[in-house]
């Protein structure tokens, strides 16, 4: 059993095309699911604390053998509404912030159109 990790919205509508993408692309069967509404921009924040969503990583990483950690922002998000530009940058400080807490592992950053097509935006 593979997994793969994915830190997302809680909006449901981004769910499912997050974790077909992911499973598609990836080579991995199953996907560990860590929301929080807003991700993107919650994680990119300078005063967020992230510690909870650190420690599901941890079980993610640990339990699981996941090595690929996925930040997926999205089009229409009620949390964070900020424009795609402003997303896709937090998406990718995002991506940078969780590569320096987990250097052995790839992280990639997904962006979820407004047609919930998902595009791969950073990788690290």
């Amino acid at each position: 059993m593979t997994f793969a990790t994915c830190l997302n919205c809680i909006d449901g509508r981004v769910q499912l095309p997050a974790i077909n993408w992911i499973t598609e692309n990836y080579n991995v069967k199953y996907v560990d699911m860590i929301t929080k509404a807003g991700m993107d921009g919650f994680l990119a924040a300078e005063n967020s604390d992230i510690h909870e969503i650190l420690k599901n990583v941890e079980v993610s990483i640990s339990g699981h053998g996941s090595k690929n950690i996925f930040v997926v922002g999205h089009y229409d998000c009620a949390a964070n509404p900020v424009d795609d530009l402003t997303h896709k940058n937090q998406i990718n400080t995002a991506v940078k912030q969780i590569k320096n807490l987990f250097p052995d592992l790839n992280v990639i950053g997904l962006w979820i159109t407004e047609n919930f097509v998902v595009e791969n935006i950073s990788e690290k």
